[in-house]
């Protein structure tokens, strides 16, 4: 069964670049499928009337799929630049059920 996580975070105003930057320099990583062949989906949002916030959507096909990718090196090198930008908290990480989508 699929797993359909949100984290959500929001950063320093000085520190956005940075984490944009970081996002950009890791998502190659996550759409190489032999490096998280279980990740399905992997969505980087901001908020567009503040860009501080951002939300990271995902889709694991299963449980082995999500340590798979929190224990990946560039996962870790991620965390180390948006970590110490962080503001309001660390990173909230969420898990839904689909109840219904709709294809793009």
């Amino acid at each position: 069964m699929p797993i359909y996580t949100i984290a959500e975070y929001r950063v320093r105003p000085s520190g956005v670049h940075k984490v944009k930057r970081a996002i950009q320099e890791f998502l190659p990583y996550i759409h190489i499928r032999k490096h998280e062949p279980g990740t399905r989906v992997y969505n980087a949002w901001q908020q567009k009337d503040d860009p501080t916030h951002f939300i990271h959507f995902f889709i694991f096909e299963h449980q082995a799929a999500v340590e798979a990718h929190s224990k990946s090196d560039a996962v870790k090198r991620f965390e180390d630049a948006y970590g110490p930008e962080l503001v309001g908290g660390g990173v909230v990480f969420t898990d839904y059920v689909n109840v219904a989508s709709k294809p793009e």
